[in-house]
């Protein structure tokens, strides 16, 4: 699972540097030809928001349930649960009181990102279970993974605060993000969602939990190598100073 979870992720980014993109939010019908857009038109869409529901709900709950209704036989997989269900259920309170959406997503795309989130989340926790009886780590990350986590699920919900402020009721069009760390790259969000599965990661101390980090942070380093490409081709005034994910850097 270990190697799956890595190769599909990474597989993505790759993907998302070549042009071919997930089809949510700015990247709804962007690969889109007249063939393709007639076969979509064949496939169930759904709103922006009910797609970004389905995402994210499975894993919460499959992070809840661990947390309520297993016993719990170490601090690390206490903390691993927690971990998770709190960021599942920042990622829903997001959906239904932050975000605006001016695109759709259709039910092919919705359901593998939903099923990857569900099934990252139980192996992960299940991972942590078979370390029951095994020692300790000899270098022990859990308070580095603690601060870290904290750090990304708040810099993440700062930046998803100021995205959602840039437009008025209603007003569906993009605009060049301003504040916060907006100011250097253009995806901080991404940033600091990675620093957070990273945190994730050094309290797991698992095989699979650092997989699944490395992983998931080059899909958004692609991810977010792409965003900016749009930015560049739609706004003529962006500045180029602005990097993609890390300030100065990429």
């Amino acid at each position: 699972m270990s190697v799956i979870s890595f190769t599909s992720l990474a597989n993505a980014g790759f993907s998302e540097l070549g042009g071919k993109h997930m089809q949510y939010s700015k990247f709804w019908n962007f690969n889109s030809s007249q063939k393709s857009a007639e076969k979509k038109q064949q496939i169930p869409q759904l709103s922006g928001r009910t797609g970004m529901l389905i995402l994210y709900a499975p894993a919460f709950l499959a992070a809840l349930s661990c947390l309520l209704c297993f016993p719990h036989h170490s601090t690390r997989h206490l903390l691993l649960s927690s971990a998770l269900t709190l960021h599942f259920l920042k990622r829903l309170l997001e959906v239904q009181f932050v975000h605006s959406y001016s695109g759709g997503m259709s039910i092919d795309t919705a359901i593998p990102i939903s099923l990857s989130y569900f099934l990252s989340t139980a192996t992960m926790i299940y991972g942590q279970n078979l370390t029951q009886g095994l020692p300790e780590p000899l270098i022990d990350l859990k308070e580095t993974g603690i601060l870290l986590f904290l750090i990304g699920i708040s810099g993440n919900f700062y930046h998803h605060y100021i995205l959602s402020k840039m437009r008025s009721k209603g007003d569906k069009e993009y605009k060049i993000p301003k504040g916060g760390l907006f100011e250097l790259v253009i995806c901080p969000h991404y940033f600091f969602e990675i620093m957070g599965f990273v945190g994730v990661s050094c309290i797991s101390q698992t095989l699979y939990a650092f997989s699944f980090a490395m992983g998931t942070a080059l899909y958004l380093t692609g991810r977010s190598c792409a965003t900016r490409k749009w930015y560049l081709s739609k706004f003529k005034e962006f500045p180029q100073t602005v990097k993609a994910l890390i300030p100065y850097v990429l």
